[in-house]
């Protein structure tokens, strides 16, 4: 079988340059949080754009404030206060200060805030000050923050909670972002039922769907579930087609192992440009993967059982998903990693690169990876794990002991 032709998790990653993001669309900020700028965005004003008390205290001159001690304090003229959200209706001149909230305007004349804690107001409107203030002490001023004109998103940049905040603080009120891409699942196999009927004999419930589409969720994309297809090979490329003219990424769980049933490369192979590039990736578990182009989308072919598709979309599709969102570096790291102690020894996968699921535990101040071992069709693992440790192709093993990096899971 010609089509087996193992080949490695980065070779597969560097295939997918070859597959275009979605078209961009203008988002409002409330659904900004996730998605991936097709544009960068650059500051159309200072932040913030009036000189601002970075604290509550009081507006001075701080040349008036020279010298200030607790046992030789300065004594300024308090002149009233400057209400928040308004222009000072006064200057400060030389001897006097103005009350002066956090985020309150910072009077003309004035050049510093001191604090509430090293004053004391006086009854004859007399401010002791018993500190020296440096000018622009407790003061933000005009685009100490941001810049007109400065980059502030590369596109290509996932936007977070912080950075929806800031784009609404310079009234950026709606971004340019990739289209979320429309993922066509489809689960293969005449043993599968949907989850809402109880399996017989030889039957499972279409759990695959679920999870992946979780997973689709997850970084970025609209999950579509296309249905459940017999082991047949017209159903499988009527509704391989059917995907591929709505969908921007198809996912098809099971039929991709070698055997008699297995009719999935046929009719993938069978549909108007399409081309296989993948067949087989040197991974454990998840060798029998596919990667296909067709009329320029991509197909991901997972394994059908449980924990390898979930570890394949988690190493492979995702990665895909991000190029399609046109995210920075899509083919990065799987995610964060923290690094702990492995508790057992592990041997690795001959000629594969092998990821094993871990659960970590803190012990005497110690983090340790204990692995959670189980066939590939068990769920359970998957949820008792916290991450995955990888045994680099070549490696024969990893020892108790041993420090090891944890790519944890979301």
């Amino acid at each position: 079988m010609t089509f087996f032709r193992l080949k490695t998790r980065e070779e597969v990653l560097a295939l997918y340059p070859r597959f275009s993001p979605t078209a961009p669309e203008n988002v409002g900020l409330l659904e900004a949080s996730g998605r991936v700028l097709a544009k960068t965005v650059v500051a159309p004003e200072d932040l913030p754009s009036f000189p601002k008390a970075a604290m509550d205290g009081y507006a001075v001159r701080a040349q008036d404030t020279f010298g200030a001690s607790p046992g030789m304090p300065q004594y300024l003229t308090l002149q009233g206060e400057v209400a928040i959200g308004t222009i000072p209706d006064k200057a400060i001149m030389p001897g006097e200060a103005l009350r002066l909230p956090t985020g309150g305007m910072l009077p003309q004349g004035a050049d510093a805030v001191v604090m509430l804690e090293y004053t004391a107001e006086h009854p004859d409107q007399t401010l002791e000050v018993r500190r020296p203030m440096a000018p622009g002490e407790n003061v933000l001023q005009p685009g100490e923050d941001v810049r007109r004109g400065e980059m502030l998103f590369p596109a290509g940049w996932r936007l977070r909670p912080q950075d929806v905040g800031l784009l609404a603080a310079l009234g950026i009120i709606t971004v340019p972002v990739h289209r979320r891409p429309l993922v066509a699942i489809i689960s293969s196999g005449d043993e599968i039922v949907p989850v809402s009927q109880p399996p017989g004999p030889a039957q499972v419930r279409d759990s695959n769907a679920y999870l992946v589409a979780a997973q689709v969720e997850e970084g970025g994309g609209e999950p579509f579930l296309w249905g459940i297809v017999a082991d047949d090979y017209l159903s499988l490329k009527n509704a391989l087609a059917g995907a591929v003219a709505e969908a921007d990424l198809i996912l098809i769980s099971g039929g991709s192992s070698v055997g008699a049933r297995d009719l999935t490369l046929k009719a993938l192979q069978d549909l108007p440009g399409a081309e296989v590039l993948v067949h087989g990736v040197s991974i454990r578990p998840g060798k029998p993967t596919i990667l296909a182009a067709v009329g320029g989308k991509p197909l991901l072919g997972l394994p059908g059982h449980p924990a390898s598709a979930a570890l394949v979309m988690h190493i492979l599709g995702q990665p895909l998903l991000a190029r399609l969102t046109g995210a920075q570096q899509a083919t990065s790291a799987l995610g964060r990693t923290i690094k702990a102690k492995l508790s057992r020894n592990l041997a690795g996968a001959s000629g594969r690169e092998d990821f094993v699921r871990v659960r970590l535990r803190l012990e005497d101040e110690v983090l340790w990876a204990d692995p959670v071992l189980g066939p590939s069709g068990l769920l359970s693992p998957m949820v008792k794990s916290d991450g995955l440790v990888i045994i680099p192709l070549g490696v024969e093993g990893l020892n108790q002991g041993e420090e090891v990096k944890v790519q944890l899971f979301k």
